[in-house]
Order: structure tokens, then C-alpha cells, then sequence
């Protein structure tokens, strides 16, 4: 196949040629938009699917060191419910409140399409930041990582090789400082960031429980992930002698994903100089008001250390990570479970679902297929 270029030739043929280009460039980009805050749980229809248009082979201007991408793959990930909400603009924070009518945004896979920028050129693969929209224009693509290892899938970069994996990695080896024999639970544990935390934990020799929301996302931890246990909390209708069951002696190490309940009656569970890392509150995303920790009298007594993270601010081990990921999977040492929807008009709901545990795994969104990308590509 031929590609029609940018520059056509001289005089009328040229003229027409450049024609039919210009109507080649402008094509349809469908965008998920935010139609409003929203208070209380979210719902498909707090969101919109709406239609622009974009022009390829040639960035917008003013755009000189910007990337246009096109997106493959799209994260749904709990924090974005947060930044819905009008009281997320906080000083000194990094997440900033969603305005009604923009394009959602969150963790994504792209191919460069065309590239003002040095240090990205046309046909790169990256990760990081991106519109929830099947072309995106990133006017700072400084945020965006280059991918190298393309011989996994890629939607893997929205998952165990992008930011959740690397919270993973940075909440419990970094944060939490774990040591072999140790007890460990985590909640959410059949997410994106849970399942990966309970294999890290079994690799360190730890004694590990998780819990998820649905039988079948328990059977996935016992069986295929390797959590030594793991129970539905939907069906255990007394937290505390559920953990009293699984942990006699106590926890040492709580990997939290939820807040709220769970994290209150956890800390009456820790023991003497326990570790807690707050990656996420998931339950609390949606609560028009937040629920408030009760027991939080045993950080003095315990001794405990909590703290909360983003891998954002480790940036420094993400090269570090990504090589040890790499090789867990290529020698099997580490399994990763995807829930994928087809179609950017599918988004919002595989988002919404999330907070219904309606996802086995890491919930993805994909956009494009990658041959679909190549065709596409070779007739631009």
C-alpha cells in the first residue's frame, strides 16, 4: 500500500492533490466528556460520548513540541470517580478536579502519529497521560514514557507495567519493607494493583490473604495468583472475626485499596510496629461524605507506620521495575489478569463497573487494535 504524503506536487494536479489530502487529514474523534460534577455515585449517563474532529499529518498551531496520538488502550482506574468531584483542587496536591464538558483523562496507550518533539517521533509507542478519545493532542508529552518492551501486550502498560504495577512495587518493597515469614492482607486484591502485591508477597516468603467482592475473583486469588487465602467480604458480615480467622497473631503488613471500614477495623488487627500503605480508598470515592477512621489510637500504641504514596513520586525506580517485570513474566514468575471492554463508547460503563466489582482483573479499555493502527497508518 502507498501512503499519500504532506507535500503535494506542482501546479493543478498538485492542487488536487492536496484536496483530497486535507479531506484525508480531517477525520472523526470520538471523546468521552464529563457532562457534570457528580455527587454520590456515578452513573454511565454522568458521562457522554461526543464527536470531534481532528487533523492528521499536520499538528495544530502553536502546538511546536507537542505529540498527537493516537490511543489504543485506556486505564479505568478508582481515582478517576475522585476527580469528578468539585473538592479535589486542593493546594498542594497533584489531582485536580475533572471540568465539566472536557475530555475525561487517565492512563492510556498511544502510537505517535506525528511529533514536534525531540524527543518523540512518528511511530513511537508510549504510555502515560492521555485523553479519553481516539486521537489525542499532548502539548507537554515530557509526562509520557517511551515503551520498549513492545513484545508483550501492550494494554499490559496500562496495568503491570505502568502505573499500577509500579505502585505495587513501590508500596510494598519501599513502603512497607517487607520481611520474609511476615503476614500480610490486601484488599481489592483481584485489581490492578492488588493481584500484583500478593504475588510480590509470596516471591518474599510472606504468608499472604486478599479480598475481593465476588466468588470468583476468590477463587482467581487462591487459584491462579497465588494468595495463600482469600475470602468474599460481601459475605462476611463480621470483619473483625474474619480477620481474627485468618491472622491469629495479627497483621504485620496491611496493603490498603479501599479506606474507610475495612482500613478502621484493620488497625485493631495490626501488630506491635505493623506497616500500612494507603494506595487507594475506593470505597470511599463515591460516599457523599466520607467516613472517618475511628481506631487510629493504635498508631501510638502498635506503633504502627502508615502512610500513603503515589509511584509518581518514585519515578526514579520505574526503569528498575519495568526490567524485573519483564523478566517475571517471560519466566512465568508473575501472572497479570485483564478485564478488557472493546470500544471507546464502552468506557464509561467498564469505568462505572469498577465500583460494582463487575471487573475480573484490571480493567481496560481498548480503542484500537494495533493492525488496525498499521492499516490505518499506511493510508494516511
Amino acid at each position: 500500500m502507498h501512503r499519500f504524503h504532506c507535500f503535494p506536487g506542482k501546479g493543478k494536479e498538485g492542487v488536487m492533490q492536496k484536496m483530497e489530502e486535507d479531506e484525508r487529514r480531517v477525520v472523526a474523534n470520538k471523546q468521552i466528556v464529563l457532562k457534570h460534577y457528580v455527587s454520590g455515585y456515578m452513573k454511565e449517563t454522568d458521562m457522554e460520548l461526543k464527536s470531534s474532529t481532528v487533523t492528521l499529518c499536520r499538528l495544530p498551531h502553536g502546538s511546536e513540541g507537542g505529540v498527537l496520538l493516537k490511543n489504543l488502550y485506556l486505564a479505568c482506574d478508582p481515582y478517576m470517580r475522585h476527580r469528578m468531584s468539585t473538592h479535589v483542587s486542593q493546594t498542594g496536591t497533584l489531582l485536580t478536579s475533572f471540568l465539566p464538558g472536557s475530555v475525561l483523562k487517565g492512563y492510556g496507550v498511544g502510537k505517535v502519529i506525528e511529533s514536534s518533539h525531540p524527543n518523540f517521533k512518528e511511530g513511537d509507542l508510549v504510555w502515560g497521560i492521555t485523553g479519553w478519545e481516539e486521537f489525542s493532542m499532548i502539548p507537554n508529552p515530557e509526562g509520557l514514557f517511551k515503551i520498549k518492551y513492545a513484545n508483550v501486550p501492550l494494554s499490559y502498560y496500562t496495568g503491570i507495567l505502568g502505573m499500577p504495577g509500579i505502585a505495587a512495587y513501590v508500596g510494598f518493597f519501599e513502603i512497607c519493607s517487607p520481611k520474609k515469614g511476615e503476614t500480610i492482607y490486601v484488599s481489592s486484591a483481584a485489581g490492578g494493583v492488588g493481584q500484583l502485591v500478593g504475588q510480590f508477597a509470596k516471591m518474599m516468603g510472606c504468608y499472604v490473604v486478599g479480598s475481593a467482592s465476588t466468588k470468583e475473583k476468590v477463587d482467581l486469588l487462591k487459584n491462579k495468583l497465588g494468595f495463600d487465602d482469600a475470602f468474599n467480604y460481601k459475605e462476611e458480615h463480621d470483619l473483625a472475626a474474619t480477620l481474627k480467622r485468618y491472622f491469629p497473631q495479627g497483621i504485620d503488613i496491611y496493603f490498603d485499596n479501599v479506606g474507610g471500614h475495612t482500613l478502621d477495623e484493620v488497625l485493631l488487627h495490626m501488630k506491635i510496629h505493623g506497616r500500612i500503605a494507603v494506595s487507594g480508598m475506593i470505597s470511599q470515592y463515591n460516599l457523599k461524605e466520607p467516613q472517618g477512621i475511628h481506631n487510629l489510637f493504635s498508631l501510638i500504641t502498635k506503633r504502627i507506620r502508615m502512610e500513603g504514596f503515589l509511584e509518581a513520586d518514585f519515578e526514579h525506580l520505574h526503569p528498575q521495575y519495568l526490567e524485573l517485570a519483564i523478566n517475571y513474566l517471560r519466566g512465568g514468575k508473575l501472572v497479570y489478569v485483564e478485564d478488557i471492554a472493546d470500544g471507546l463508547e464502552n468506557a464509561p460503563s467498564a469505568l462505572v463497573g469498577i465500583f460494582h466489582g463487575h471487573n475480573v482483573g484490571k480493567q481496560v479499555v481498548r480503542v484500537a487494535y494495533e493492525l488496525t493502527l498499521l492499516i490505518e497508518s499506511c493510508l494516511l
